[in-house]
């Protein structure tokens, strides 16, 4: 079984926002393979399904973005999912947006949801793929993630996204993340 989580803050008011990038990228997937995240567990929203011979559980955690580490230590514990078994998605303000970077491993960066799963699941030895949102210019840091990308970024975030989800499907038909890198980074 392979955990894909998505991270973002819940709420309407956070619909579209860079924040929620993770989310993004995880329901267009599940939109492309027929799964709903509709089930409500673990706090988390889920849904599941397979791709292939593979089970998929596709996750966006109801916390807040700081409190992300619940949801996903959660279904691993319950599921008994190995480490080797999740991927994380997420913005990253380092990148440019239109650009994705896929890793094994890393330190949060800064990032409250990485850290958060850091803490809880006693690792960050786990798979992410960081999706850009770039770096404010003249507005506040916390102004600028929870906003929502201009008309000029949006094509390139779209970019990213579709990158992203062939990264996923590459993934979960067993790819190894340093193939993974070679092809996406």
């Amino acid at each position: 079984m392979k955990l894909i989580v998505g991270l973002g803050n819940i709420g309407p008011q956070y619909t579209g926002t860079r924040h929620n990038t993770g989310f993004m990228v995880v329901e267009e997937f599940a939109k492309q393979h027929n799964i709903q995240i509709i089930t409500r567990k673990m706090d988390a929203k889920y849904g599941e399904g397979f791709i292939g011979s593979e089970k998929v559980m596709v996750v966006e955690p109801t916390t807040f973005m700081n409190e992300s580490g619940r949801a996903v230590v959660a279904f691993q514990n319950y599921f008994d999912i190995d480490v080797d078994d999740i991927i994380i998605i997420h913005d990253d303000m380092d990148l440019p947006v239109g650009k994705i970077r896929i890793r094994a491993t890393g330190s949060a960066g800064g990032h409250n949801g990485i850290k958060s799963i850091i803490a809880s699941i006693g690792t960050r030895d786990f798979a992410r793929i960081k999706v850009g949102i770039a770096h404010p210019q003249r507005q506040k840091v916390v102004d600028y993630v929870l906003g929502k990308f201009s008309k000029e970024q949006l094509p390139d975030f779209l970019s990213a996204q579709d990158h992203a989800v062939s990264a996923l499907e590459d993934w979960v038909d067993g790819s190894a993340i340093p193939e993974l890198e070679n092809k996406f980074n």
